[in-house]
């Protein structure tokens, strides 16, 4: 499902997350840096999903690499993310990504 038609789906108002995320950001990010690093914060907001290959090792370990299009696939940063909590953190939201993915995939 793509994100505008999830937004449908569950009713959120246009730039009700934007504005969330952008005082999240705000509350626990920018007011615990210095004056001078605060004036030097600039948020940009754009309507595009973020894309990531994304590969299960196992249980611990996850390769994820972003979808860069104004660069080459051997260029672009790839990630080692290894479980290190039992709830939070990177691991479970790329595992929860792919399985989802993976379960709604075509059978060849």
């Amino acid at each position: 499902m793509e994100a505008a038609q999830q937004l449908r789906v569950e009713a959120v108002q246009d730039g009700a997350l934007t504005a969330l995320n952008l005082t999240i950001l705000q509350d626990r990010v920018v007011e615990r840096l210095s004056p001078e690093a605060a004036q030097r914060i600039e948020f940009g907001v754009y309507d595009e999903p973020i894309r990531f290959n994304i590969t299960l090792i196992d249980s611990q370990l996850c390769v994820a690499q972003p979808y860069l299009p104004q660069t080459r696939v051997v260029d672009s940063p790839t990630f080692l993310v290894r479980k290190r909590r039992t709830t939070g953190g990177l691991f479970p939201t790329f595992d929860q990504i792919f399985t989802t993915l993976w379960e709604r995939r075509a059978a060849e």
